[in-house]
């Protein structure tokens, strides 16, 4: 039987790309740039499959336009804000994505930016780098302490469980809000919460590791920044739609929040130029499933879907 082709836009992980081509017909692009609509219109008559990224956008309007050879969208990513599913849907399209593997990956970078905001890792680093370390005191860059203190954590998916286990291993007392309760296995002496109204006031940290939807957007405004406590951390490793930018920049600047780690902004690439001014702004450039071991178990994911929507089963990650 002839192999199925697959149009891979950008470059993912050797180990992903060896597998594709031992079993598909694989087309690649020149540059390590996002599919733009054109070109996922044009392809859409070349392959069967695709594996986009977040960066590929799949609105109503491209979903219109796809060639009906294109019978499967299998995402190398959890996010799928960036498919209009029910226009694939309509188009009887099957998309899939990357669940459960790239939670603990995510929620190292969770710590890492709760921890570089915490202590002042930016402003610290530049002062040895560029040779002005030339002075000490007991007052100098004192921070906030992680050990012991209440983190908040917005959606208790794989990535809000993996880092609720990180966290305790640095004693912090775990508080989440969720659209339910978990079971007590589950928990592990984590506090529910039936609102953000509740949770914001205890969180000396809070984490968003909840999806892009039109209830998030904006979730995190001026009023809820109000709620949390002086001296809080925000850490927005998810999606950058559930953060109102300006109103983080005025609860910064007011020194109501002692910082933030971002791992996502409203405008990607590029993020926001205005939060560079701000050293206890921790940020990196949406990185968080940025490991070998991820990136090669992303990959194995989207082509595992592949390969049982191709044999006539249903993907193990359909939507």
């Amino acid at each position: 039987m002839a192999k199925k082709t697959l149009w891979i836009p950008r470059r993912l992980s050797d180990a992903t790309l060896a597998r594709a081509r031992r079993d598909y017909d694989v087309i690649m692009k020149d540059e390590d740039t996002p599919g733009t609509a054109g070109e996922i219109v044009a392809m859409s008559a070349e392959a069967d499959g695709m594996i986009p990224c977040h960066s590929e956008h799949f609105s109503a309007d491209v979903a219109a336009r796809l060639d009906p050879r294109l019978k499967i969208v299998a995402n190398h990513s959890v996010g799928v804000d960036h498919c209009d599913l029910p226009a694939l849907e309509a188009r009887g399209i099957a998309v899939t994505n990357t669940p459960g593997v790239l939670s603990d990956a995510t929620a190292e970078l969770v710590v890492m930016l709760m921890l570089g905001a915490a202590r002042h890792a930016v402003t610290g680093d530049r002062i040895v780098r560029s040779g002005e370390w030339d002075f000490w005191s007991p007052a100098f860059l004192v921070g906030k302490q992680v050990t012991g203190a209440r983190l908040g954590i917005v959606g208790m998916g794989g990535v809000g469980r993996a880092l609720a286990r990180n966290a305790r291993g640095l004693d912090m007392e775990i508080h989440y809000y969720n659209r339910r309760r978990l079971p007590p296995e589950q928990e592990q002496g984590a506090v529910y919460h039936e609102s953000l109204e509740s949770l914001l006031p205890v969180s000396d940290f809070l984490s968003l590791n909840c999806p892009a939807s039109p209830d998030t957007s904006g979730m995190m405004n001026a009023d809820r920044f109000a709620l949390m406590p002086e001296g809080s951390i925000l850490v927005n490793a998810a999606r950058g739609s559930l953060v109102d930018e300006a109103a983080l920049l005025q609860a910064v600047e007011s020194g109501h929040l002692a910082g933030a780690g971002l791992d996502c902004f409203a405008t990607e690439p590029g993020g926001n130029p205005a939060f560079a001014a701000h050293e206890n702004i921790v940020m990196m450039p949406h990185v968080g499933s940025a490991t070998v071991r991820t990136r090669d178990a992303m990959g194995f994911k989207a082509l595992d879907n592949l390969d049982a929507f191709f044999r006539g089963d249903a993907p193990p990650d359909l939507l």
